[in-house]
């Protein structure tokens, strides 16, 4: 499975428990839009962590939290080996 699909996955799973109704997930979707509040993507990047082997968000000093869910995967995509 890639990062992207593991992440989208993640993502239905955690509105499902959290209650959340997300709109459909496309590249162009800011994350505010997606109607996770801050627990929801506190459990979104620990799950990632476990699953994926890494955070994007504490490897580099310098990362920004992404605006969209296209930006969002990007940062997972784009974690060095």
């Amino acid at each position: 499975m890639s990062v992207r699909a593991k992440i989208l996955t993640a993502i239905q799973q955690i509105a499902k428990e959290q209650q959340v109704t997300l709109p459909p997930l496309t590249d162009d979707l800011s994350l505010h839009e997606t109607g996770f509040d801050s627990l929801a993507f506190a459990i979104l990047v620990a799950r990632l962590e476990d699953d994926l082997g890494s955070d994007p968000f504490t490897i580099s000093e310098d990362a920004a939290f992404p605006h969209t869910v296209g930006d969002f995967v990007r940062a997972y995509e784009n974690v060095p080996a």
